[in-house]
């Protein structure tokens, strides 16, 4: 062999062992190492040496948060429907030990027992509940993943249901329960914008009754009111009055001059009478015409007697 051949050859074993002997670990990774087949240890990020040749890296596991697609399965609902789900599982990795001794490929048995999961929350839901209620299906998920999966040095942080497709037949009629529903919402709110109205109209009428009432009960409490007035007004006037005939009475020829007015009223009495019927009553004998004076003084109590010519 050639001396060239031979440096060759020895410069890529050097390489080899020095790639093998010299071990540096990234941020948030662990490597698991194996000294003749048994496992030695984890090895944490940073550099690390290994004995070359008895000391490998068997396991490069990776600590960081990983999302997992769940492939679209087909599910049954308590009411006997058929949809297709899938969704998307997020784990890492918390003991390396157990990610690479306890299970072959926990990547592939935890997406397996993630649809088994779903599969058996599904089923004891109707199709109604499956779309209202998916966040308790993800919680049912997650808690029961996280618990089967921590022998296995796996977290299972979080679980969300991408899409659930029923078959055409259950999305026609889901469309038309919707459109049902919405003309039924149309309607309930077009009969309570009416009654609604309704009720304003008849509240407005109502006040306006009670407005125009009240008005009514005010203008004849006024007009009672005026007419109160007046009659103490013409009641006060006509005592005033009396009260001066009284005090004109008492003066000296107050008397006379009262019994002369009565008189006077009388006479003109007397004759509105005769001059407004078409006819005229005289008495039988003109000559009792002082009759009629001497009743006058009876009245008034005051009229001398009066004597007509004939009796003079």
């Amino acid at each position: 062999m050639s001396a060239g051949f031979l440096f060759t050859l020895f410069f890529i074993a050097l390489i080899y062992l020095i790639r093998k002997t010299f071990i540096i670990v990234p941020q948030q990774y662990c490597y698991v190492v194996e000294r003749v087949g048994v496992f030695k240890g984890a090895l944490e990020a940073g550099f690390h040496f290994l004995w070359p040749v008895i000391e490998v890296v068997k396991y490069r596991q990776n600590l960081k948060e990983i999302a997992i697609d769940i492939p679209p399965q087909m599910c049954i609902t308590k009411d006997n429907v058929s949809i297709a789900v899938d969704g998307i599982l997020y784990l890492r990795v918390v003991d390396a030990y157990k990610a690479s001794y306890a299970i072959e490929n926990f990547m592939l048995a935890t997406q397996q027992l993630a649809q088994t999961t779903l599969r058996s929350e599904i089923g004891k839901l109707i199709l109604d509940q499956t779309f209202a209620e998916r966040d308790d299906i993800n919680s049912h998920v997650v808690r029961a993943l996280d618990e089967a999966t921590d022998p296995w040095g796996i977290k299972v942080t979080r679980y969300e249901i991408k899409n659930i497709s029923p078959p055409k037949e259950i999305l026609h009629e889901m469309e038309e329960q919707v459109k049902a529903e919405r003309v039924k919402r149309a309607e309930i709110t077009i009969s309570e914008g009416e009654k609604i109205s309704r009720i304003n109209r008849s509240v407005g009428e109502r006040e306006e009754a009670i407005n125009i009432s009240e008005g009514e009960k005010i203008k004849k409490i006024n007009e009672a009111d005026g007419k109160a007035l007046e009659i103490q007004l013409i009641a006060a006037a006509k005592a005033k009055g009396i009260q001066m005939i009284s005090e004109s009475i008492s003066r000296e020829g107050g008397s006379d001059a009262v019994n002369l007015q009565i008189t006077e009223d009388y006479l003109t009495g007397l004759g509105g009478i005769l001059s407004d019927s078409k006819t005229t009553i005289l008495p039988a004998e003109l000559a009792n015409i002082a009759g009629v004076f001497e009743g006058l003084s009876k009245i008034t109590g005051k009229l001398p007697d009066l004597k007509t010519d004939k009796e003079a």
